[in-house]
């Protein structure tokens, strides 16, 4: 029988949601957005929880969303990612004390305000013949976690699990790797209003993901100087210019166009010194991959000219991603395509 999930995404601007059915593949059923007060949610965790739950409650029935099988997703600094090795357990019901021991050597939030999730993701024998498995650890503080969650139970949504972004956002945009295909690094960023959230695969799972302290919010600020006016209509200019044109926006004229091109690309570049250190980081590993591209998420990623603009930046390729890749739609096929519904779409893919 068909499983449905509803992916939910819970930024600093807005709500998204994608309900997604799930039945040997995905069918992407429905999606929905609404904007989100301002000062809600902020720096992915949240600050006013009734608020919030007051928001779901009815973002849920404006769009008469199912209020159970909700998964949703979070992206913090407070969230800590590893991969790590552990040798010579037999006994699977063993693995869990096993790893979380090893989580109290490796992460730096105390196991007892923490909580922890792991997945096998592989197993074999070492060079002494004792079973060893590689494992993907996730800890994260247990108030971001349970803020989050009493901000859903308060609006009546039943929540089959929290997924990270980073995760849903590589479910969502990458293709199976196949076994002759050569070993290179997919790195997908999502851009948020605030933050970012960048991950790093090889084709199977996550092998580096951080948050970003840099969102579209940064261009609409650098809008609103240029031209000195408010954010508001600072966001609408946005929406409309173009990197790669200079046609100006409705009501603008061609010097004005250019001082807000001008600003964008100056507020790129910082994003663009952001992404360079964090792949430098992952590529200072040992086991880390060549970088094979950058495929970008998030509403964001609308801007027209935005991927060729990085690109010459960071000398990598970068492309907008296709939020549809990865599942089936007969249904608002057009409205599901916008890049800002990745992430709630691969969120509804988690099984």
């Amino acid at each position: 029988m068909s499983k449905e999930i509803i992916g939910l995404k819970i930024g600093a601007a807005h709500l998204a949601a994608a309900r997604v059915a799930l039945n040997g593949s995905a069918e992407l059923l429905q999606v929905a957005s609404e904007p989100l007060g301002s000062g809600i949610v902020q720096g992915g965790e949240v600050r006013d929880g009734a608020a919030l739950a007051d928001a779901l409650k009815n973002f849920f029935h404006n769009h008469k969303l199912p209020k159970k099988g909700v998964r949703v997703g979070v992206a913090s600094n407070r969230i800590g990612v590893r991969t790590i090795d552990v040798a010579g357990i037999v006994d699977p019901r063993q693995i869990a004390n096993a790893v979380r021991f090893r989580a109290q050597e490796v992460l730096p939030i105390p196991i007892e305000e923490a909580v922890l999730d792991y997945q096998v993701l592989s197993e074999s024998v070492d060079a002494e013949g004792q079973p060893a498995k590689r494992v993907l650890l996730v800890v994260a503080y247990r108030d971001l976690i349970e803020s989050l969650a009493s901000a859903c139970r308060d609006a009546g949504l039943k929540l089959m699990g929290i997924d990270l972004e980073a995760f849903a956002l590589l479910r969502a945009l990458t293709a199976p790797r196949t076994p002759d295909e050569d070993r290179s690094a997919l790195v997908a960023v999502s851009i948020g209003a605030e933050r970012s959230t960048l991950a790093v695969s090889e084709g199977l799972t996550c092998e580096y993901t951080r948050v970003l302290d840099w969102g579209g919010a940064v261009l609409t600020g650098g809008i609103a100087r240029a031209l000195g006016i408010e954010a508001a209509a600072a966001e609408q200019i946005k929406r409309g210019l173009s990197l790669d044109s200079d046609a100006a926006p409705a009501g603008l004229s061609a010097d004005q166009a250019a001082k807000a091109r001008d600003a964008v690309q100056l507020g790129l570049q910082s994003f663009a010194r952001e992404l360079v250190s964090s792949l430098q980081f992952y590529q200072s590993q040992s086991d880390s991959l060549g970088i094979r591209e950058v495929v970008l998420a998030g509403g964001a990623a609308k801007l027209g000219g935005l991927a060729e603009a990085l690109e010459r930046f960071i000398g990598v390729s970068v492309r907008v991603g296709d939020p549809l890749a990865a599942v089936s739609t007969r249904r608002a096929r057009d409205v599901a395509s916008d890049p800002s519904f990745t992430v709630p779409i691969g969120l509804g893919m988690g099984r």
